[in-house]
């Protein structure tokens, strides 16, 4: 019997349920990117407010591309359960907020008449860095001018994706699409709208998602007593951390009461999850892909890989942080990364590489430059990026490489084999990866050269011991 509001009053006593009506109200929210993360993350807040009887926080959550997910929530009635464990214990809760649904491939209109419906009051987006197209800034205007030419008031759109100035990037993306050559008195008039009375606010957020399983779900049938295919683990930790800029500025004091933090300052927050955090997460997925480990825990799990990590964060990612707690985030983060109960799949982590490396590590690599301290630890990270590029781990075992630049990523590995420095030239001096400043250091590429020499001839485990060993 799967989960759905018939079956909702048979779960366990100890499950937490949502009490709010959920077909009274319309949504006041409409999320694109409707992954795991948002499930486990924002669309908890949003439920926690529900609770309290907040009605405007109700969920329209859009598919951007694949419609088996939607099938499967709309077959639920958009219930589903997610189990928080850590060292403090294990809890299962089920999930009311999600009321709506569709995709925008298939179901475009629908997703634009309900960022234009009068109920409307925000839009999140998490859609992953490789998301922010022009086919996006479109969806969103569209649905906005509708919006402005009926009167409605102006809306927040929120950018919860790991990119730096996310707010900026995507009002800049929306604003875009209106032509500035030919621009007519309407499209003037809705950018004064925009500017007037959106607001497109910057933030972060972190906590661990990792993808369902199948381990999940026979552990949500246990709990439940029901099945339940869009069964979530997540983390007790988890952070938001937003802009105070909103179209009701009244929702500032409704997310706090929440435990969302809004400040004026999201950037230092920001650059330490996406240094920290993220660049540890890429580094780690990228050793465990080529060593044959298939979670983020069998990696921190091993001593030289968590002092490597360790290191990276303190000693080239940390003295270039504005978060001044970021000796407490560090360890936080260390055993955040140990929990057992978080599967999270190297390959799921180092998918679209291409797209997260620059965020990640030339910023914290350029500051080491410029004080000429040492960037070893992120050589070596780039020089398992290389041969990551391979596409097989060190015990013969090929995996796929999955990036918006996979081709061009593979057509490079395969001349490892014959000709490893000028691989490792050839990728280093790709400015989308590693900006305009780096493909020209010929320290980085050294220092990159020799590790990766040392890689494909002793191992990743071998050289991370070297490298250690060398820097104690």
């Amino acid at each position: 019997m799967p989960l759905s509001a018939l079956t909702l009053s048979s779960l366990p006593a100890t499950i937490q349920t949502p009490t709010y009506d959920r077909t009274a109200h319309a949504p006041g929210v409409v999320h694109l990117g409707l992954g795991a993360f948002h499930r486990a993350h924002q669309a908890m807040v949003f439920d926690q407010l529900l609770t309290r009887g907040d009605t405007r926080w109700g969920i329209h959550g859009v598919g951007m591309t694949r419609p088996d997910l939607v099938n499967q929530l709309r077959a639920q009635d958009g219930l589903y359960a997610v189990r928080i464990a850590d060292a403090q214990g294990v809890k299962w809760q089920v999930l009311g907020a999600l009321w709506r649904t569709n995709v925008a491939a298939t179901e475009r209109d629908a997703v634009v008449q309900a960022i234009a419906a009068p109920a409307t009051r925000w839009v999140t987006l998490t859609v992953t860095e490789k998301g922010y197209t022009q086919a996006l800034g479109q969806l969103l205007l569209d649905g906005l001018r509708l919006r402005q030419q009926a009167g409605l008031p102006g809306i927040t759109v929120a950018s919860c994706d790991n990119l730096q100035g996310n707010g900026h990037k995507l009002q800049a993306l929306v604003k875009a699409q209106i032509s500035s050559n030919d621009t007519t008195p309407q499209d003037a008039q809705l950018l004064r709208w925009l500017d007037a009375l959106c607001a497109f606010p910057c933030s972060m957020v972190d906590r661990i998602v990792p993808a369902a399983t199948p381990e999940v779900m026979a552990a949500a049938q246990e709990a439940l007593g029901v099945q339940d295919n869009c069964a979530l683990s997540t983390e007790g930790f988890w952070e938001w951390v937003i802009e105070d800029r909103f179209a009701d500025p009244s929702d500032a004091a409704v997310l706090q009461s929440a435990g969302v933090r809004v400040t004026g300052d999201v950037h230092s927050y920001e650059e330490a999850k996406l240094r920290m955090l993220n660049g540890s997460h890429s580094a780690m997925a990228l050793m465990g892909a080529v060593t044959g480990r298939p979670f983020i825990a069998s990696c921190i799990g091993v001593d030289h890989i968590r002092t490597f990590v360790h290191q990276l964060m303190g000693r080239e990612v940390a003295p270039h942080l504005s978060r001044s707690d970021w000796a407490e985030y560090r360890d936080a983060l260390i055993a955040r990364f140990g929990n057992p109960y978080l599967k999270h799949s190297v390959h799921q982590i180092a998918t679209d590489s291409s797209q997260k490396i620059p965020q990640r590590w030339p910023p914290s690599v350029l500051g080491q430059i410029a004080q000429g301290a040492s960037f070893e630890h992120h050589a070596l990270a780039a020089a398992v990026f290389v041969r990551y590029t391979l596409g097989v781990d060190e015990n013969g075992q090929p995996y796929a490489l999955n990036d918006p630049q996979a081709d061009s990523l593979m057509a490079l590995g395969a001349a490892q084999r014959t000709e490893p420095a000028a691989c490792v030239r050839a990728l280093l001096s790709r400015e989308d990866l590693w900006g305009t400043t780096l493909p020209h250091n010929t320290a980085w590429l050294a220092r990159v050269t020799h590790w990766h020499q040392h890689i494909l001839q002793h191992g990743v485990d071998a050289a991370i011991q070297q490298l250690l060993a060398q820097e104690a």
